[in-house]
């Protein structure tokens, strides 16, 4: 990538932008769903994990604590785990994140992430499809509606509403979204009804 270099090894164009933006759900009862809508999602698993935001005090700088937290709760709730999920929306604020947000989530072993992009594997269907929005990197960072908006993208999979990005038979999609270097997380788990 011909781009300026940001903080080494990190170019311009592994950082995503900061954008202008907005995103909103409706969160309700399932019997408000069915009476209102045809298109809905369920959400089977929610968590939440926090974690030091000076990096200086983590053990490892190629994990976020917080994200292995939440993603943690969230699997118990849902009872599945990683393996059972179709595609995520991952927070990739920087090309590195999503190697150590797939890694964290349980999607690849560490160590294995980065490969396994390299290989195909998070590609739209691929083994586990990561980011069939294109992620913060392709659609902008607009802090405060990131999170809801990765949840609008995996309403749209679930429902058959998401075009030429279509993860194939998706019937479990996962959001995780952080913030404050990792100092707080957020994983939710959804499924098609």
């Amino acid at each position: 990538m011909n781009s300026p270099v940001v903080a080494s090894p990190l170019k311009l164009y592994d950082c995503c932008p900061f954008s202008d933006g907005a995103s909103s759900v409706i969160l309700c009862n399932e019997k408000f769903a069915k009476e209102h809508s045809k298109d809905y999602v369920k959400v089977i698993g929610s968590g939440r994990g926090g974690s030091p935001a000076a990096l200086q005090g983590r053990e490892h700088l190629t994990t976020i604590p917080s994200t292995k937290i939440a993603a943690e709760a969230a699997f118990k709730m849902a009872g599945i785990t990683s393996k059972n999920v179709d595609f995520a929306e991952v927070h990739d604020c920087f090309t590195v994140a999503e190697v150590v947000d797939t890694e964290d989530l349980g999607f690849f072993e560490k160590g294995t992430g980065a490969t396994a992009a390299r290989n195909g594997e998070t590609k739209l269907n691929g083994s586990i499809s990561i980011n069939p929005s294109g992620g913060l990197k392709s659609k902008g960072h607009p802090i405060g509606a990131t999170g809801v908006g990765q949840i609008v993208e995996v309403f749209e999979q679930l429902t058959g509403q998401s075009g030429e990005r279509t993860v194939n038979d998706a019937k479990i999609g996962l959001t995780q979204n952080f913030g404050a270097t990792g100092a707080s997380c957020a994983v939710h788990i959804f499924q098609s009804v």
